[in-house]
């Protein structure tokens, strides 16, 4: 498991005074950082060279959110296939369950522009953040 603590901004206030609901995709977003630096430990991202495309995110908010306190996100492997995997993401705050979704991420190359078999030393990597 990955884990990083953010700190909501003003900015993300709805009008309501709650975290808007597209912020968690940010947070999310923000905590596959380790996950792309299997694939890319520079984070070059070079477009000749990287390797990854988002396919499909979902979120569930179950919980509401409020700019008073950090939120925890916590990030899994979910699943790994021969050409994508799905990361799970959690986000906490206070010890409540507020937001949960996941993102499919296929191994693109994007010079055929086709999908590609994920090589098994990242797949290992990647399963060793296998949620249990």
């Amino acid at each position: 498991m990955f884990k990083i603590t953010v700190t909501a901004r003003f900015g993300d206030l709805d009008a309501l005074g709650h975290i808007n609901n597209i912020v968690p995709a940010t947070w999310f977003e923000l905590a596959r950082t380790p996950i792309l630096k299997i694939f890319d430990p520079h984070m070059s991202i070079d477009k000749k060279d990287f390797c990854l495309i988002m396919a499909h995110t979902d979120y569930d908010f179950t919980d509401q959110l409020y700019i008073k306190d950090e939120i925890e996100i916590r990030t899994w492997i979910s699943k790994v296939g021969t050409k994508s995997f799905t990361v799970y993401h959690e986000a906490w705050q206070q010890g409540r369950l507020c937001v949960k979704g996941s993102a499919v991420i296929v191994h693109y190359d994007f010079n055929i522009e086709k999908s590609t078999p994920i090589p098994e030393d990242k797949k290992k990597l990647l399963e060793d953040h296998f949620l249990a």
